[in-house]
């Protein structure tokens, strides 16, 4: 199973990774103005990812990635996979485990020595 990783942005905004569940990132969201937007906005996903479209890229320099996207809104990018078999298996992982997935939230900073 994977998870969502909630955290602050050095300016202030709100984000969420979803990681494998050997913690690797595989996709990170769009930038969120509250916490409770990003909450919101996983919640959506999970409930719609079956219904989701990935649209797949390729950089210049032979990288390929994915875009997110449910009804033309881009909630987010992938991170940049060297093979298009690494990025089967990221989407692979996107697609079976998403929706079970936990939610960690890490954007209050909040550590104790």
């Amino acid at each position: 199973m994977g998870t969502f990783v909630i955290s602050r942005k050095e300016n202030g905004l709100i984000k969420f990774e979803f990681n494998s569940r050997r913690g690797k990132t595989i996709f990170t969201s769009q930038s969120y103005k509250t916490k409770q937007d990003c909450e919101k906005d996983i919640l959506f996903l999970k409930e719609r990812i079956i219904n989701t479209a990935f649209l797949k890229f390729k950089t210049p320099a032979g990288k390929f990635f994915f875009k997110l996207i449910y009804k033309d809104h881009i909630h987010g990018i992938s991170r940049k996979f060297t093979t298009e078999r690494l990025l089967s298996k990221g989407l692979d992982e996107m697609k079976n485990n998403f929706a079970e997935s936990e939610i960690l939230d890490f954007s209050e900073e909040i550590f104790f020595d």
